[in-house]
């Protein structure tokens, strides 16, 4: 469903993705591991069209996207979840979700989307009138989650969403992106929990300096001592 092909992305005149391949199948969850500045995030910014320029292409369902704007690509069916949720802080949470639905197919079922989140996420519907800014860390995840999936995605990017979060929230996210590929979403997920990501992907890459070191299953990734010692210092 998502493919990147011999991806190259800049900041201004530095590179930071170099020749980056990878694909993401219908129904799959697809990890994204590395150390701290492989480049994840900016493969991430990247594919949603934001803060960085590329060479390159990717693709969705075969159709070349790289050059949309990053308003466009939702509409497309790919969202993004950002590192850190960045969340209207002093919104309410209907508010925040309802951001979400911003594009016209969005907007059109943003009643029925809205009844599904709150189904699927019970927390939202009991905070509904609170502040943003006022809930805990793991609600605040949830509600970044949520928002993404008022726009309807397709295919979702998660940016570290475990960032910040206590365990038993880390394991109530796994549970939730488990659940939403069963609800049919295609998931490419970037993560610092290694252990985590690499027993819940079906397949997994290690990024370094911006480049594509392994691949494989993700079980099989999660037992390679080369992983365990050069790229993660496990």
């Amino acid at each position: 469903m998502l493919e990147v092909r011999n991806l190259d992305a800049f900041y201004g005149s530095m590179q930071v993705l170099h020749d980056v391949n990878l694909s993401v199948g219908v129904g799959e969850i697809v990890g994204l591991v590395g150390a701290n500045a492989a480049g994840k995030s900016s493969l991430m910014f990247t594919l949603a069209g934001v803060r960085t320029t590329h060479r390159g292409a990717v693709l969705l369902d075969g159709v070349e996207i790289g050059g949309l704007p990053p308003w466009e690509r939702p509409s497309r069916g790919l969202v993004l979840v950002p590192e850190r949720r960045r969340l209207f802080p002093f919104m309410t949470v209907l508010e925040n979700l309802e951001v979400g639905a911003y594009a016209p197919q969005a907007r059109a079922a943003a009643v029925q989307s809205l009844d599904e989140v709150f189904r699927l996420l019970p927390v939202l519907a009991e905070r509904r009138t609170q502040i943003a800014g006022s809930m805990s860390g793991g609600e605040q995840q949830m509600l970044a989650i949520g928002r993404a999936l008022m726009a309807r995605p397709r295919v979702l990017l998660l940016d570290e969403p475990t960032e910040g979060l206590a365990p038993i929230y880390v394991k109530l996210l796994f549970d939730l992106i488990v659940d939403l590929r069963r609800k049919g979403l295609t998931i490419l997920i970037v993560e610092q929990n290694v252990h985590h990501v690499l027993r819940t992907a079906d397949r997994a890459y290690v990024l370094e300096n911006g480049r594509i070191v392994m691949k494989g299953q993700g079980t099989a990734l999660l037992n390679d001592e080369r992983l365990k010692t050069a790229y993660l210092g496990l």
